[in-house]
């Protein structure tokens, strides 16, 4: 009887002090929280120094993220959402859910300067047209060398996915007034349209196309990971758009104080250092150890074009239904 009567003790203490353990929710796109994503180290590296429960919950890919946040509202269970990105910030602070950060004294390493009060850089990238050096021997060096070619491609979805969006403002950078037009050019290569950007790679993968919408950091992850170096990235005389991904703290959070050392831990070495080897993107906040042996192999655009905030808000809107014009035809 002693022996049970210690087991239940124990058992009632442990059950004490897990219900004690406060719990950090953040909202994140799938492949963060992937196995093969920063998720899992992000999670063992913060809960080292939180005395908390840091709970990451995936919802589809990025511009998801923004669709499941209007629909819950002030119900939200998120404390932080991360994985938004600079072309949905002004949409994302229009619902009145978001808090200041407090990091804007951060060195923010970034090709343009960062004043956002409420959402708060963690990665960085370049949006491009990855390949297989094997099967594509002559990779475009522009829009216009892609529309002459009879390569295939695969792209995102604008209004589901951030890199579909991303190509969706790239276009519209680019050309401008002209920008249905190279749709109803660029549509004819389109193999298939991805609700997000893991399906897309995946189906390039199997080899469904000859290119596919993605970052200029992808050939990074198969000649670091897999020491693969066949995949490249195309590099367009145009430019290429930059894509800025962010997190913010949800303002009737329930752990404020957790939520707000998160916040800081994003701008840390710890965090950091995590980010170019499993979300393969540039960090942004440079790791004192510097990037990853690899990344001096990937292409740097001469020319970066970026909307931000109600601009990119704004020319969504219109690209959006440039692309929709088309594509419905």
């Amino acid at each position: 009887m002693k022996t049970l009567t210690t087991f239940a003790a124990a058992m009632l203490a442990a059950s004490t002090a897990y219900a004690e353990t406060p719990i950090l929710t953040v909202y994140t796109y799938d492949s963060f929280v992937s196995s093969w994503g920063p998720g899992p180290a992000i999670e063992a590296a913060f809960e080292e120094t939180c005395a908390c429960d840091l709970q990451f919950i995936g919802t589809g890919d990025g511009a998801e993220l923004l669709a499941r946040i209007r629909l819950e509202g002030a119900r939200t269970k998120a404390d932080i959402v991360l994985g938004l990105d600079a072309n949905l910030t002004a949409a994302a602070g229009a619902t009145g859910l978001f808090a200041e950060h407090g990091q804007l004294d951060t060195a923010f390493n970034l090709p343009v300067e960062w004043t956002d009060p409420v959402f708060q850089p963690f990665d960085w990238g370049y949006f491009a047209f990855v390949y297989n050096k094997e099967t594509v021997s002559n990779p475009p060096q522009s829009f216009a060398d892609l529309i002459a070619s009879d390569l295939k491609i695969i792209i995102q979805d604008p209004r589901s996915s951030t890199p579909g969006l991303g190509l969706l403002l790239w276009v519209k950078a680019v050309f401008g007034n002209q920008a249905g037009e190279t749709w109803a050019a660029l549509n004819s290569h389109v193999v298939t349209v991805t609700k997000g950007w893991s399906e897309a790679y995946g189906l390039f993968l199997e080899g469904e196309a000859d290119m596919v919408l993605s970052y200029t950091t992808s050939p990074a992850y198969h000649l670091i990971a897999e020491e693969d170096a066949r995949f490249g990235a195309a590099l367009f005389d145009e430019g290429h758009y930059m894509q800025i991904e962010v997190a913010a703290k949800i303002a009737h959070t329930e752990q404020p104080e957790l939520a707000d050392m998160f916040m800081e831990f994003l701008t840390s070495d710890a965090f950091q250092t995590i980010i170019p080897t499993t979300n393969w993107m540039y960090p942004a906040v440079t790791p004192t150890s510097g990037l990853p042996d690899g990344f001096e192999t990937l292409i740097q655009p001469e020319t970066a074009h970026i909307y931000l905030a109600e601009q990119a808000r704004e020319m969504r809107e219109v690209a959006l239904d440039e692309w929709l014009a088309v594509s419905s035809k």
